[in-house]
């Protein structure tokens, strides 16, 4: 693989250990997937950041780069394991409290924003169409590939961190315009209401079209909301970061694939059968991918002057909490009894155990929810997922 100058002297050590060991990175990735050269990335995104997943090699591999590694593009992060700020509220303990702490304060060390979001697009980590990226979150893989027109493969933790560290990354995989092309042609015939609804046809057609990037047709009109829920359904339940809606996603399809499947109203109501236990719900989440503004709104609005009757929380990125407080969402939603989980998600939190049974808005909270935590799940819209908890 060919590495300008200044690469190779980040592989010689010239630019310090941390700067050396991720060029190391990045040049055996490369040589593994065939890359021939480096590209410049504008932005990173790094998972790993819960303790609850890293544990104390994860913390000791950060801090041991922390010496003298600095980011050299803007960098945020994934959510961590609990909220940074109210995390006794949500029962997480002093003993993990202390290493999520120690984690970010790593973190710090690199100079990363701190913002602990798997929605880096909604709180000023924006790329523009075009632009190489390297990014770990899946739904937000899928989110900036297919709908903002960046271009990143799904990073692990360690390379998107020594894409930070050099602001670089092998060229191979979505970074190449002819990896982005479309495969498979999906004809969409159902129709779509909520957000829940586009995460549910994003799962049917995730199971579908496996590894082949889909050109999706019949799919008219989809608001920032929706395609986010869509983005991380389809990253879970399929095994490609990118898909191609017609008229909405900006990649252009040079050629219309031949091969043809078909989605209709029965295709959705097994994606929303298969989400669904018959259960009681003991906890409620939403916001997976992070909410919104607008979700917040919308959350405030069906929570006002009720009380919810079980844990729910509503898991979000800090600047958009401290927003809801500035115009009053907050304090509506919390007087209901809901609670704000800012920084952190039910797939990164210490959960198992805590509860049995989760009703969501979310198709991806309901593949972590049953996978990592051993809860049934039920999936709803965000309507119905506040009459759960007030009912």
């Amino acid at each position: 693989m060919f590495l300008t100058n200044e690469e190779q002297k980040m592989l010689d050590g010239e630019f310090g250990y941390a700067t050396q060991k991720s060029m190391e990175i990045l040049a055996a990735l490369g040589d593994i997937f065939g890359a021939e050269k480096m590209v410049p990335v504008t932005s990173v995104q790094i998972a790993g950041v819960s303790y609850h997943n890293l544990g104390d090699a994860g913390l000791a591999f950060l801090e041991d780069f922390s010496r003298d590694g600095k980011t050299r593009v803007l960098t945020t992060l994934n959510p961590a394991g609990m909220d940074l700020e109210n995390w006794k509220n949500l029962g997480i303990s002093e003993e993990f409290a202390g290493k999520q702490e120690q984690v970010i304060d790593a973190f710090k060390k690199f100079g990363v924003i701190t913002t602990c979001t798997c929605t880096p697009y909604l709180i000023g980590n924006l790329p523009s169409y075009g632009q190489h990226i390297a990014w770990s979150e899946s739904s937000a893989v899928s989110f900036a590939n297919s709908v903002i027109g960046a271009r990143t493969n799904r990073e692990g933790g360690p390379s998107a961190l020594a894409s930070s560290l050099t602001g670089k990354t092998p060229a191979y995989g979505l970074h190449l315009a002819e990896n982005r092309q479309p495969k498979i042609t999906v004809d969409f015939r159902a129709e779509l209401k909520t957000s829940s609804d586009f995460g549910a046809a994003a799962l049917a057609i995730g199971k579908i079209v496996k590894e082949k990037i889909p050109l999706i047709r019949g799919i008219k009109n989809a608001n920032v909301d929706q395609l986010k829920n869509f983005s991380a359904s389809f990253a879970t339940y399929s095994g490609t970061a990118m898909y191609n809606i017609e008229s909405i996603s900006p990649d252009r399809v040079c050629e219309i694939p031949e091969e043809v499947v078909t989605i209709e109203e029965a295709q959705l109501k097994e994606a929303v059968d298969f989400l669904n236990d018959d259960t009681e719900v003991d906890f409620v989440s939403i916001g997976c991918p992070h909410c919104s503004i607008n979700e917040i709104a919308e959350i405030a609005k069906l929570l006002k002057g009720k009380k919810v009757t079980k844990e729910t929380w509503i898991t979000t990125a800090r600047p958009m909490k401290q927003i809801a407080d500035n115009v009053g969402y907050s304090k509506i939603i919390e007087e209901s009894g809901a609670k704000f989980a800012c920084d952190t998600c039910l797939a990164v939190a210490p959960l198992k155990g805590r509860f049995k049974a989760i009703a969501t808005n979310s198709a991806k909270g309901c593949y972590y929810g049953r996978g990592s935590n051993g809860f049934k799940t039920r999936y709803m819209s965000l309507e119905k997922c506040v009459e759960e908890a007030t009912k």
